[in-house]
């Protein structure tokens, strides 16, 4: 039944059928049940018993019987030692947990930095196309995750991602960024500093062998292991056709939770996120609202991250941030002011100020009038 093939390790046969074209995960992992487990026996079956598998046919059982004309397994693992990358398949200890359970897993994962995934891991994702709003609470958000001892794992894209990532950086806290390319390529190029951060403080994974550009393929298939690895999902910005729709949609399929972040009414990247919520998506203004969600319990709970500079999050006299706090303070004697008198009062850019109001509003300590001016809630 099967032909000898000495010069392979299980691992160095993983990577082979990682890599080859038009063999999708579901088919490699029947392929695998079907043939013991054993990527070599995959590589080395008759194609008539490879061909009794479900979905194999004399296409794919031709690329399997001459994958070196597919493939270049010594140029691959020089690249690999270059990079500093390894392969983790499913039957090592550090591929994720949660990631094995959803129903088309990839058979292995390339990966950079040290982190083992013991941590809960919460995703957050949204729009490349975000407001100063959308990227304040991300990285709010990701730090207090980061801080509770949470990953935050997200896609390394322009944004929301990169928001998450950094306020998880800030934190000191571990993040994981999922690549829609090869691992060695880094998409968008302006993330050169934000990839080597995460390197040395967590993990980049993928997929995807070297040199794999990106396309409309290769994000949906990243966005399913974005939320397959985590316990929950978090959808910050996104418009109704947005990237992160596809990721909540696999959220749900998957049985993870879901949450999304209201916005405006009238901001077209907030639109998706409205969506999921009236379809049942939970609606998330705090993490607590997250924790209350997966139930733990004292002495269940994450380990605390240390953080790496107690400067890095500053906070005011009232526990809230310091670009809060300076907005709060305006209030004092019950003054009622518009955006323009904020921004004058605290010396910083309307922008920066409308998006501080917004996250007041969402703590409900501030409140909109009608004449479009602003005042705190008793």
């Amino acid at each position: 039944l099967f032909a000898t093939m000495p010069e392979l390790s299980p691992r160095q046969a993983f990577l082979i059928l990682n890599a080859l074209p038009n063999i999708g995960p579901i088919t490699l992992n029947r392929l695998l049940a079907e043939l013991g487990g054993n990527p070599c026996h995959v590589l080395t079956a008759e194609p008539r018993r490879l061909e009794e598998v479900k979905g194999v046919g004399p296409v794919i059982s031709a690329t399997l019987r001459d994958w070196r004309t597919h493939f270049d397994l010594a140029r691959e693992e020089l690249r690999m030692a270059q990079a500093r990358a390894a392969f983790v398949t499913t039957g090592d200890a550090g591929y994720p947990r949660l990631l094995k359970e959803i129903s088309d897993p990839p058979i292995g994962l390339y990966q950079k930095g040290d982190y083992t995934f013991d941590l809960p891991a919460v995703a957050l994702v949204g729009s490349r196309r975000t407001t100063l709003y959308g990227q304040g609470v991300a990285k709010r958000f990701a730090a207090d995750l980061a801080r509770l001892g949470f990953c935050v794992v997200s896609g390394l894209a322009r944004g929301i991602d990169t928001a998450a990532h950094e306020g998880a950086l800030s934190a000191g806290g571990k993040t994981v960024a999922v690549l829609g390319t090869g691992i060695d390529l880094i998409y968008p190029p302006e993330n050169l500093a934000l990839y080597r951060q995460i390197e040395q403080s967590g993990a980049l994974v993928s997929e995807f062998p070297f040199g794999r550009r990106a396309d409309r393929q290769s994000f949906a298939m990243r966005n399913r292991i974005i939320s397959g690895m985590c316990e929950a999902v978090i959808v910050i910005e996104t418009d109704v056709s947005g990237g992160s729709m596809i990721t909540a949609r696999f959220a749900g399929e998957q049985g993870r939770l879901l949450f999304a972040v209201p916005g405006r009414i009238d901001q077209p990247s907030s639109a998706g996120c409205h969506q999921l919520i009236r379809d049942g998506a939970t609606l998330l203004t705090s993490i607590d609202d997250l924790l209350a969600e997966l139930s733990y319990l004292d002495g269940f709970r994450p380990a605390a991250a240390v953080p790496r500079d107690a400067a890095a999050v500053p906070s005011g006299q009232g526990g809230l941030p310091a670009d809060e706090q300076g907005v709060m303070d305006a209030f004092r004697g019950g003054a009622i002011l518009s955006v323009d008198e904020l921004a004058s009062a605290t010396r910083r850019p309307a922008s920066v100020v409308s998006a501080t109001l917004m996250m007041l509003e969402i703590r409900r300590l501030v409140a909109k009038r009608a004449d479009g001016r602003f005042e705190a809630r008793a």
